[in-house]
């Protein structure tokens, strides 16, 4: 995996978390209140269906 691709999947993944779980980041930030959240199943389930489609999207390029 490039550098490129490394980055453009990393922006995916935090597009993801923002979108369907409500995260801001996906850095760690060395505290409980920041780096653990209580998500919905629903946002859960809405997430890894997103990641679903982006891989075979991806694939399918």
């Amino acid at each position: 995996m490039t550098a490129k691709d490394k980055t453009a999947q990393t922006d995916l993944l935090i597009s993801i978390a923002r979108k369907h779980l409500f995260i801001e980041t996906l850095e760690e930030r060395k505290s409980d209140s920041l780096d653990f959240h209580d998500v919905s199943v629903w946002g859960i389930q809405a997430a890894l269906e997103a990641a679903y489609a982006a891989g075979l999207a991806a694939a399918k390029r």
